[in-house]
């Protein structure tokens, strides 16, 4: 279905925002080893996107959000609730702009969430983008997962396998360790990053079930506010 028109976007930004108002009373995140820096790079893969709901500080919080027509709908969306936007492109003149923008609100303290696999793939490869924003920014990265072993966590059938919690679903943000990148790295330095970080959400993976297991163990699942 073509989608075109400001009245047909805002509909469709306006049901999304109503479904996830709707999901939040039945969400519950529980954030591990979230470090807090700021400001930061949050890393995260696109399947994961929805795990910037579990960050805290949404009003200091900037989402990479692509120009597709689907980015649009989700940026609306994100506004809604209350982070802010930068939007990116395809197009080498619509990266460098959306490249600035994320190293000038890294620059004013504020912190980024980027899908590092995103906009279109392949999925779960980390990509140099983020790289080269913390080489330039002098900001962090975080590596960042999200994990349930709710069945109501759905696995949806798009190119990234995006995750969508269901009614009630308990979930984990988990966190990694901060991957500075230093601003005189080489080319080779800069890709040793990237593999560093793409090893990193892999460590998450593995050991994100037996952290589920002592959250549980401990009932430290909190309502997401």
């Amino acid at each position: 279905m073509k989608i075109s028109g400001e009245k047909q976007l805002n509909f469709l930004a306006k049901l999304v925002y109503i479904a996830f108002r709707i999901q939040e009373p039945f969400t519950r995140i529980k954030e591990v080893n979230n470090p807090e820096i700021k400001p930061c790079i949050y890393a995260m893969w696109h399947a994961h996107q929805c795990c910037i709901h579990g960050i805290k500080d949404k009003t200091n919080l900037n989402v990479l959000i692509s120009r597709s027509v689907d980015g649009e709908i989700i940026a609306r969306t994100v506004v809604k609730w209350g982070f802010k936007v930068v939007r990116g492109s395809k197009g080498k003149k619509g990266s460098v702009e959306a490249t600035m923008q994320l190293i000038d609100r890294l620059k004013q303290d504020e912190c980024v969430a980027m899908m590092v696999d995103g906009p279109s793939g392949p999925a779960y490869q980390a990509k140099n983008g983020v790289v080269k924003i913390a080489k330039m920014s002098g900001a962090p990265i975080v590596p960042l997962y999200w994990y349930s072993e709710d069945k109501s966590f759905l696995k949806l059938p798009s190119w990234d396998s995006f995750r969508y919690p269901f009614f009630y679903t308990r979930l984990l943000n988990l966190y990694g360790e901060p991957i500075y990148v230093n601003p005189d790295n080489t080319d080779e330095q800069d890709e040793a990053a990237r593999i560093q970080l793409q090893n990193s959400l892999n460590e998450l993976e593995k050991k994100a079930p037996e952290i589920y297991k002592e959250v549980h163990k401990f009932r430290l699942w909190k309502k997401k506010v």
